[in-house]
């Protein structure tokens, strides 16, 4: 409930942020069609920018916790077999570094020394981290642990699985390295025939013909802003594509939009 709060809060004060933004826009740029329409497209990225930036910490999140939480349970196998009991092998991992997992070992450890059970301390675990391939993992061990099962087999087993599970991602995103390396292409070629166009075709068409709906020069403002609105939305697409492709995860492409935003913006600049 917390990081929905949050978020809640902050599209609360990006979405009248916004709206605002493109008031003012409307009312000083409107005759100014390339900064109004510059300013109304940042504008409606202003608002959607702190779901966006709340979705990608989430994964990133969440990512490292998966790939720390095999490492987490290697360490407490090897802790129970060290002669500690379950509650005394969390409590020593705790003190280890799992970057996001930390503070919800920390917290495991905490309350297994509250004396709250191992089955609901468990539960809490999974809640807090909110992962999927946690809480499949950690849901065996807690049904292991009901039927009498020994955890420290259990746990061996599955630390053997999540491995797995790492392991075949990564495999997976070296694969797909290619489709990502394919979208990146796709959208420098989009780029350069916009660019193409912008430099030859328009003017070409300015010169050849004198029956334009409107002055030469506003003419080839409005292509302009008319391609830059592309490049952009074409950035902005290709991008959660290719996160998608690369690592399973439309959130994952938010980077590679930032990406090709700011190269675009770049080659837009110096083209003109």
């Amino acid at each position: 409930m917390k990081k929905e709060f949050k978020i809640y809060h902050l599209l609360l004060l990006s979405i009248p942020l916004s709206i605002s933004l493109i008031a003012i826009s409307y009312f000083l740029f409107f005759e100014m069609k390339e900064i109004f329409s510059t300013l109304v497209f940042f504008s409606v990225l202003i608002s959607i920018l702190p779901l966006l930036v709340w979705m990608y910490v989430d994964y990133s999140r969440k990512k490292q916790i998966e790939e720390n939480f095999p490492v987490f349970l290697r360490d407490f196998i090897e802790a129970v077999r060290g002669g500690l009991t379950v509650p005394e092998a969390i409590k020593s991992v705790s003190k280890n570094d799992y970057k996001a997992l930390t503070p919800y070992v920390k917290k495991l450890a905490a309350q297994l020394d509250w004396g709250i059970p191992l089955n609901k301390a468990l539960e809490n675990f999974v809640k807090g981290t909110k992962s999927k391939l946690v809480g499949r993992i950690i849901s065996s061990v807690i049904e292991s642990h009901r039927f009498g099962g020994k955890l420290t087999d259990t746990f061996e087993a599955l630390s053997s699985a999540a491995l797995e599970v790492e392991r075949l991602r990564l495999e997976r995103k070296m694969y797909l390295q290619s489709q990502m390396l394919t979208g990146y292409i796709v959208f420098f070629v989009f780029l350069g025939v916009i660019v193409g166009l912008e430099k030859f075709l328009i003017p070409s068409l300015t010169q050849a013909t004198s029956n334009l709906p409107m002055e030469p020069e506003v003419f080839v403002n409005e292509f302009k802003t008319l391609f830059r609105n592309l490049v952009y939305l074409q950035a902005i697409f290709a991008g959660l594509i290719v996160g998608k492709m690369s690592e399973g995860v439309v959130a994952a492409g938010i980077k590679h939009s930032i990406i090709m935003i700011a190269i675009g913006t770049l080659v837009l600049m110096l083209a003109g």
